[in-house]
């Protein structure tokens, strides 16, 4: 397996007294990009271990939604409601039923 070193960064996590001192990762064809914060699997990380980064962007795209949600309030579309399980051997699924965009023609 090869690493692309060109989109490999590296975070440091520790207090900053104790990690500002370290040299960056260094190999034979390139040095590696050092950044305070990265996003991991979902998770905003922070060299700090703080939570304000991954709560940040929680309420920006929470923000953004309920937003979008009322706007298609505001437009008369009308809520979305879930429509009964249907079975398919041993799995359960929910459908969910979208109103027609047609009907919403003026």
């Amino acid at each position: 397996m090869e690493v692309n070193l060109s989109k490999t960064k590296e975070i440091v996590m520790g207090p900053p007294s104790k990690i500002r001192h370290l040299p960056p990762l260094q190999f034979p064809t390139a040095q590696t990009e050092r950044v305070n914060s990265v996003k991991l699997l979902g998770i905003n990380l922070n060299s700090d271990f703080s939570w304000k980064s991954h709560v940040e962007a929680i309420t920006s795209k929470a923000t953004q939604r309920i937003y979008f949600l009322k706007q298609l309030r505001r437009a008369g579309v009308p809520p979305i409601q879930p429509a009964p399980f249907l079975h398919w051997g041993n799995q359960a699924c929910v459908g969910i039923r979208y109103p027609s965009l047609e009907s919403l023609a003026v």
